[in-house]
């Protein structure tokens, strides 16, 4: 008779699909690998970002549409911290969105600094990203080459929040209308929403102990 495999190592295999599932549809979203970041996504997935709220799939067509418009966005990303939930899991990680444009001439890029968060569920045996979301932190502006004045000033950022005002800024120079009551650190009252709505989907207590 075969012993059965042990509970710690099959939570271990679903929690190494998980970061290999969250890096693969990042991959892909940098390198314009559009059909294999759409299979990253259940049919009936929600994404909400600065610029986006929708489905997983029109996310994706969104990203393509974006790369057309030439906001190349690219993703430096943290490790990532999985919890899990039975066939439900939450997935983690810190992140920093480059960007670079031309500004009235003048070369630049944005670093929005961020938290992702994945909610994932497993599907016939096979896990998915459910709900996407993003908590903004801070971001910056600074020029591709040094001594050269950044062309963007305070009355320029005024209209935006301060946790991603730089990320609105510039969204709002490709025709985008940034959403401006997503979670940031400027409102610490849309982080403690947002993480009880994120962990409670998967009846996770985000405090528990290990």
């Amino acid at each position: 008779m075969t012993d059965p495999i042990p509970q710690a190592v099959l939570d271990a295999a679903d929690m190494s699909e998980i970061t290999q599932l969250i890096l693969t549809e990042r991959e892909c979203r940098d390198l314009g690998r559009w059909q294999r970041m759409a299979s990253c996504f259940h049919p009936d997935s929600r994404v909400k970002l600065s610029w986006f709220n929708g489905t997983g799939p029109k996310f994706v067509e969104g990203s393509i549409d974006m790369a057309r418009r030439g906001m190349m966005a690219k993703h430096r990303l943290g490790p990532i911290g999985v919890r899990l939930a039975g066939h439900r899991a939450v997935a983690s990680l810190s992140a920093i969105i480059d960007i670079p444009e031309v500004i009235s001439e003048i070369e630049v890029q944005l670093s929005s600094h961020a938290r992702f968060l994945f909610r994932t569920e497993k599907r016939d045996g096979r896990w998915g990203i459910s709900f996407f979301d993003c908590l903004y932190l801070r971001d910056e502006l600074t020029t591709a080459i040094p001594g050269i004045s950044v062309p963007v000033t305070f009355e320029d950022l005024k209209p935006f929040r301060k946790s991603y005002r730089v990320l609105s800024y510039m969204l709002s120079l490709k025709v985008y209308a940034p959403n401006t009551e997503l979670a940031g650190d400027d409102r610490p009252e849309t982080v403690a929403a947002l993480m009880a709505e994120v962990f409670g989907w998967a009846g996770i207590d985000p405090d528990a102990p290990r």
